[in-house]
């Protein structure tokens, strides 16, 4: 019924910047928070940034100031600019959003995109 689909990610050298977009579809009412979450290897998934509906944001301590959360809430999309890039960046990305259907409401991930920054 619905589906979160995630661009953007990528091999960056250190310094650079990427972009991720994530688009909901399907069988949407209205959609509260959007977020990105990632994920290294051998450790947790944890809040990268997020956005209400109202577009209050919120960042990890580690990338405030490097990163910058959008959407835009008539296309059902929310993006992640990342500047300034590290190698402790690297890992996979994951889109989030807490979604109203006609049949309740459900947090959606997407299928995930790799980020991988190189020293």
């Amino acid at each position: 019924q619905v589906q979160l689909v995630e661009s953007g990610g990528g091999l960056v050298q250190a310094g650079g910047s990427l972009r991720l977009s994530c688009a909901a579809s399907g069988s949407i009412v209205n959609i509260n928070v959007m977020g990105w979450y990632r994920q290294a290897p051998g450790k947790q998934r944890e809040l990268v940034a997020a956005i209400s509906s109202g577009g209050s944001t919120n960042y990890a301590d580690s990338v405030k100031g490097r990163f910058t959360i959008s959407r835009d809430n008539a296309k059902n999309t929310v993006s992640l600019q990342m500047n300034s890039l590290k190698p402790e960046d690297t890992g996979v990305y994951y889109c989030k959003a807490d979604i109203r259907t006609t049949y309740g409401a459900v947090g959606y991930w997407g299928q995930g995109t790799q980020v991988t920054v190189s020293s």
